[in-house]
């Protein structure tokens, strides 16, 4: 093989949803970028769900769309149906989730990396991570090929080491049939700390197997709304969804079973994902539930392959199929793959860096479920971050940070880095300590700027959201300032809306903070400027929520303040007198940057936290 194609300045090892983020990111900041993947038919393979986003995980899209990532882009070409949740609860917690072509997706994702300059889709399966003097060099592949760069970013999701499970049956394996890593696992146990996870898929059934009539339909939104900032209007005929419930007859079939379930057997060692359990799981753990939704998805246009979400399990086949005879609407459903349990190695996240960097190794970074993740959003997020930095890395850059409270990418690393898990970690919106500031809507407001600082966000692009900006900022100004009389005429509207009638003037941003008032019946008491409705939107949670909104602004400067204080990398915790011995221990092992992040590590107590604070000052007086 010619020098030229050997030789890169980054390689990343796996091309899921992390390493398609991380790829593009790289090659689009000009660093010549190889990908491999075990084979190219699984580019951006969905191996669950053929869905994205929901409660958290909306957020992270659209942040990772806001830096200027590809997984926004590539929902709204794909979609079937999208749907947004949580509408009648507050604008923080209101999320959107799209059912994808699961296909298509795959197809549009590896034609933009194929079409992408600087970047090199190749076939190959890691062997070996090369390491030169605590430093990344390279990779070995089975075929005896060796690719050399200063950086390499580990992806490999849940195929290091992986085992499938269907009851007591059990064979190394790896999602949709692909081969597990077994080499490149064994080398990376000889090279950082390893710990063992589990995750599991339902069954796949013939939609046409169905009958429809006993399940409920569930459509999509009417208007359409996408991922991506930049996506304009969505004009699809959408397909729906439909929901059955297990019920006493399907929970007796899971009792009678447990034994053979490779959970609840002894097969399985690893830890499986407490937010989205196996129906063994939920059968054991909510005895009092007579039932669980189960939810119908397709997969495709040109596909009668369907999705149980919910059903997840690692029962033996034939009780697969007893379990679907007792669910409505699934009596005589055809089973075209089985549900399986599958156990994998990853990393303890202890070991790595903000930047996603590891310690020990410089140049190697890792992103996705290889750092205890669970979902396809949360991969990406990791995916885009580590591309940055590895560029930043190359370039002898800082690294961004970005904190927890700017995005929910901050948050969900922040928790790896710092908290550690001993699960496989889910994004929530319960996670995040300013929830209301982290809202989907405003990703781009929150990020924008920095993917335009890194290079990813183009120059149009910027001052097209600069000019969004100033749209909504003049608005809400006018708002604050337009009045509105309690005259007859007026107050006849506001009967008419539902509202207490005015006794004297008001702003229209008063009433507004009405809950019982929308942004759009203001127009019935004048004309409304001709703005895009993402502008109303945020104009009108901007209004509404002004008051809560200045709360959590001022509790994120003081949460700033502590990031602000940084902690020197060389300090030694164990000598450092006054720190419990478990928090010394643990600052040792984690090696926090700021006093903020040392505060949220377990363990460390605010009688800990003082002593760093005194410690900080005593320094800073020694060197003045």
């Amino acid at each position: 093989m010619s020098h030229k194609h050997t030789r890169y300045d980054v390689i990343v090892v796996g091309a899921g949803h992390a390493g398609c983020e991380a790829a593009l990111a790289c090659a689009r900041l000009g660093k010549q970028t190889a990908l491999l993947t075990f084979s190219l038919e699984n580019v951006a393979l969905m191996p669950c769900n053929p869905s994205i986003g929901g409660s958290g995980k909306a957020a992270l899209v659209r942040e990772i769309d806001a830096l200027g990532g590809e997984m926004g882009k590539n929902c709204d070409a794909t979609l079937m149906q999208g749907r947004m949740l949580n509408t009648r609860k507050g604008p923080a917690v209101q999320s959107l989730r799209v059912q994808l072509d699961r296909k298509f997706y795959q197809r549009r994702m590896k034609y933009v990396l194929e079409t992408t300059p600087n970047l090199f889709l190749k076939e190959g399966l890691v062997t070996r991570l090369l390491v030169e003097n605590s430093r990344a060099a390279g990779v070995r592949l089975r075929d005896g090929t060796t690719l050399y760069a200063p950086v390499v970013i580990l992806a490999t999701g849940t195929y290091l080491d992986s085992e499938i499970h269907i009851g007591d049956v059990r064979y190394p394996g790896a999602p949709q049939g692909q081969h597990p890593a077994v080499e490149l696992a064994r080398n990376l146990r000889e090279l950082l700390p390893v710990v063992r996870f589990k995750t599991g898929t339902p069954p796949r059934i013939n939609l046409r197997s169905l009958d429809y009539s006993k399940m409920m339909k569930l459509e999509g939104d009417n208007p359409l709304e996408g991922f991506s900032f930049e996506t304009g209007s969505i004009e699809i005929e959408q397909v729906p969804c439909w929901v059955t419930y297990t019920n006493e007859a399907t929970h007796a079939v899971v009792q009678a079973n447990l034994h053979r379930a490779a959970l609840y057997s002894g097969a399985i060692t690893g830890t499986g994902p407490r937010y989205c359990p196996s129906i063994e799981s939920k059968v054991v753990q909510f005895p009092e539930r007579t039932g669980h939704q189960v939810f119908v998805e397709p997969e495709g246009w040109q596909t009668n392959e369907g999705y149980l979400s919910g059903l997840s399990t690692s029962l033996p086949a034939e009780v697969q199929i007893e379990l679907l005879q007792t669910i409505p609407g699934l009596e005589n459903a055809e089973i075209m793959r089985w549900a399986y349990a599958i156990e994998y190695d990853c990393l303890d996240p202890f070991c790595l860096e903000s930047s996603l960097m590891t310690k020990e190794i410089a140049g190697l970074f890792c992103a996705g479920q290889i750092n205890g993740t669970s979902g396809y959003e949360e991969a990406a997020a990791q995916g885009i971050v580590a591309g940055i930095n590895a560029v930043r890395f190359l370039n002898g850059q800082e690294p961004i940070t970005i904190s927890r409270s700017q995005a929910y990418i901050g948050v969900l690393i922040d928790d790896l880095v710092t908290k550690g898990t001993t699960e496989p970690y889910r994004m929530m919106t319960s996670r995040a300590e300013h929830r209301l500031y982290l809202r989907m809507d405003n990703a781009d407001a929150r990020l924008t700027p920095l993917g335009y600082e890194v290079g990813l966000i183009s120059e149009e692009r910027y001052a097209a959201f600069t000019a969004k900006q100033e749209m909504i900022k003049r608005e809400v100004e006018r708002l604050k300032t337009a009045p509105v009389g309690g005259d007859p005429a007026t107050n006849a509207l506001l009967r008419e809306i539902g509202t207490p009638e005015l006794r004297h003037g008001v702003t229209l941003a008063e009433l507004l903070r009405r809950p019982e008032v929308s942004y759009e019946q203001l127009g019935m008491l004048g004309e409304l400027p001709d703005l895009p409705q993402t502008v109303r939107r945020a104009v009108e949670v901007l209004v509404k929520y002004e008051g809560y909104l200045r709360k959590q602004q001022a509790a994120i400067e003081r949460f700033e303040r502590m990031e602000e204080r940084l902690l020197p990398k060389d300090i030694d915790y164990i000598k450092l007198r006054g720190l419990s011995r478990e928090a010394a221990e643990k600052l040792a092992r984690i090696r926090p940057r700021s006093l903020g992040q040392a505060a949220r590590i377990s363990g460390v107590s605010p009688a800990d936290v003082n002593v760093l604070m005194i410690y900080l000052e005593t320094q800073k007086r020694s060197e003045k």
